[in-house]
């Protein structure tokens, strides 16, 4: 056995011509281990010491990071001001004065009028406010209610006295905290300079944001990404043209950001392929200090220093770029800002489904939150590392740490949050079998009573109804159809949800059919052709209600699944199936028409089911799934929903059934 299997390093590889040596590649080096290496290197270069400070007037203050300690030249208020309109008096002169007993002061001598924010007379020591007083017209005023000694009075210094701390040094400046500086008496604030942040995006198959892509080609999106990521934190950002894959070219371009830039982000080339030249650039200006972190996704990552710069390589998958950028370039500005930034809020909760984790790597999971009863449920979004939407739709991040194997159904998680905690109240979690209107019910139902939310989770219609037995959802889409009666839904919650008092409401009724390659080249009519050994179909998961539907067809037929090619190959969305058919993976793939038609593929109808939502009683009573029920049952979504296709929704929002059936309950068809 070598060393490097001992340490759990993967072998080094040899570098390309012109390299310059040797170089550490693609190592399995522990997160933390990363960092400290990392870290102790920039420390040694002097890389990570504050930047310089910059003095700013306050209204352009905001955002950026205090460099001192800020103390109040002047106190707030600066004088004894009255905190009301009124009289300003001694409040010895009020003593037994009520509405039933007045006291008349003398005005100009005993009492003076003021207003909220003037001064205090000499010898006066509270205000009378104008409800508790009435002028005699005489020179004088009656005083209904006495006054004690500074009552309505702000007292010099109330807010801030000077030579007092008004706020820290390190700290990133919000609206109010110039506002309170101002007060104190400032005009302008010393901050660090924003340490300065270059995004060198790679790659010949780049084209720029609204370009069209031919295939082979990707829209630049990362450094858009990765630059307004690096401000959002405090840096000053630039997203430099992207570089081709020739490595004198990224050789050059690197040179002349490390002239210009604290911090040099290079995305994509990080791995091994012939054309990733990240490592050896870095190399060649300066130290590889690891290439390859052992996390998931955004294992490649190039960790360099080069004339005293930090320079990083994160991969090129979205997902990983982004978990790359927070790993590794968040903490060097906030050093270089002087700043200490807190956890992100976090919160417990439990994961409805099995999560399956490969061994020796830190891996960050993207979830869905939403509480159901008493229980917080995180459930995991898509883990592709190309996935931007599931970034987008995240709520939370979970970490599964690198010496297990994964979180078993149930198994309680610390998330932490991206969201408003708040908002995990107003959460509707469905899990259950895909409907691409689901995405649509989830944009109304935020549109139109944010924060009220729907964290949609796609494990297949048997799935959903085991979550509900679990107490992990508050719905679940369903369409499983019985095999001896032909009903849907019905049977398959007895089963999986025996006496559980649950209401099944339809979603719609939906087109069920083949998908198939515009023009239909193979010549596809019905699921018998999926028997020839010319066509390749692409399957759902098992426990889905589209797999159970074609399984059923097939037994009707008395045909075999393990004659048709692909039968064993699973997707676990109607859409991922049309973006096969689409992408040439397969020649046909059972869906819904608005799949098909989103991905611009032919149809070719079989039959329509019902999808209903399967709502356990005491969630269909409860204020989390008021907002998507009246969605709904609402025509104007109903019409959206028919627009895209393949979907009759006259019974929309209907209650079809009732369980366990009760003579006292009218069901409706």
């Amino acid at each position: 056995m070598t060393a490097s299997s001992i340490s759990g390093e993967r072998p080094s590889h040899d570098v390309p011509p012109g390299g310059g040596g040797r170089l550490p590649y693609l190592q399995d080096v522990p997160l933390d281990q990363a960092r400290a290496r990392f870290d102790e290197a920039l420390r040694g270069a002097g890389a990570l010491a504050p930047g310089p400070t910059l003095s700013v007037p306050l209204e352009a203050a905001v955002g950026r990071v205090t460099a001192a300690a800020v103390w109040a030249r002047t106190s707030n208020p600066h004088y004894h001001a009255a905190a009301m309109d009124g009289v300003a008096v001694a409040a010895e002169t009020t003593r037994g004065a009520s509405p039933t007993s007045p006291l008349r002061l003398g005005l100009g001598r005993d009492s003076v009028w003021i207003d909220t924010g003037d001064a205090m007379p000499s010898g006066m020591d509270a205000v009378v406010m104008l409800e508790d007083l009435h002028e005699v017209g005489d020179g004088s005023v009656e005083i209904l209610a006495a006054v004690a000694p500074w009552q309505h009075v702000r007292p010099l210094g109330e807010d801030i006295v000077a030579t007092e701390l008004v706020l820290p040094a390190g700290h990133t400046l919000r609206p109010v905290d110039v506002a309170a500086a101002a007060a104190a008496g400032h005009a302008s604030l010393e901050i660090r300079r924003p340490p300065r942040v270059a995004v060198l995006p790679t790659g010949s198959e780049l084209v720029p944001p609204g370009a069209e892509a031919g295939p082979g080609e990707i829209v630049d999106s990362n450094s858009l990404m990765l630059a307004a990521t690096a401000r959002e934190w405090g840096a000053e950002a630039e997203r430099l043209p992207p570089i081709p894959d020739d490595f004198a070219r990224l050789r050059a371009a690197v040179d002349a950001a490390l002239d210009c830039a604290d911090i040099v982000v290079i995305n994509a080339g990080s791995s091994a392929g012939a054309e990733d030249f990240t490592a050896r650039v870095i190399a060649e200006h300066g130290e590889v200090l690891v290439h390859g972190v052992a996390i998931r996704p955004g294992h490649p990552v190039v960790l360099g220093v080069a004339r005293g710069r930090a320079v990083v390589g994160i991969p090129g998958y979205p997902v990983s770029a982004a978990l790359a950028m927070e790993l590794f370039v968040a903490p060097l500005i906030d050093a270089m800002l002087g700043r200490r930034r807190g956890r992100r809020p976090t919160l417990e909760a439990v994961v409805p489904r099995a999560v399956v984790s490969p061994m020796g790597d830190d891996e960050f999971v993207r979830v869905k939150i939403g509480r159901v009863g008493e229980r917080t449920i995180a459930a995991p979004l898509a883990r592709g590392a190309g996935m931007i939407t599931s970034m987008v739709r995240a709520d939370g991040v979970i970490r599964i740490p690198r010496m297990s194997e994964g979180l078993a159904a149930g198994s309680s998680v610390d998330v932490d949050l991206l969201t408003d905690p708040d908002a995990v109240d107003h959460t509707a979690v469905l899990i259950g079998s895909h409907d691409p209107a689901l995405d649509l019910l989830a944009n109304e139902v935020h549109r139109r009573f944010a924060p009220a939310a729907v964290a949609s989770t796609n494990v297949g219609s048997q799935g959903g109804l085991v979550a509900l037995r679990r107490n992990n959802a508050h719905a679940a889409g369903c369409h499983l159809i019985d095999p001896v009666t032909g009903a849907y839904n019905v049977a398959d919650v007895q089963r999986i949800l025996p006496g559980r008092d649950v209401v099944l409401v339809t979603f719609a009724h939906r087109q069920q059919g083949l998908m198939v390659a515009p023009g239909n080249p193979k010549r596809v009519h019905g699921v018998d052709d999926l028997m020839r050994e010319d066509v390749v179909f692409v399957n759902r998961q098992r426990g889905s209600g589209t797999r159970m539907l074609l399984d059923y067809e097939l037994q009707r037929r008395g045909l075999a699944g393990a004659a048709i090619g692909g039968y064993d190959r699973e997707l676990y969305t109607h859409v991922a199936v049309a973006a096969d058919v689409a992408a040439g993976g397969a020649d046909a793939g059972l869906g819904v028409l608005a799949a098909a038609r989103a991905l611009e593929l032919d149809f070719i109808p079989l039959l329509e089911e019902r999808y209903d939502l399967v709502i356990p009683r005491e969630h269909y009573e409860s204020p989390v799934l008021r907002p998507v029920l009246e969605v709904l049952r609402d025509p104007a979504f109903a019409r959206q929903v028919e627009a895209m296709g393949g979907y009759d929704t006259s019974r929309m929002g209907q209650i079809a059934a009732e369980l366990p059936e009760s003579p006292t309950r009218e069901s409706l068809p």
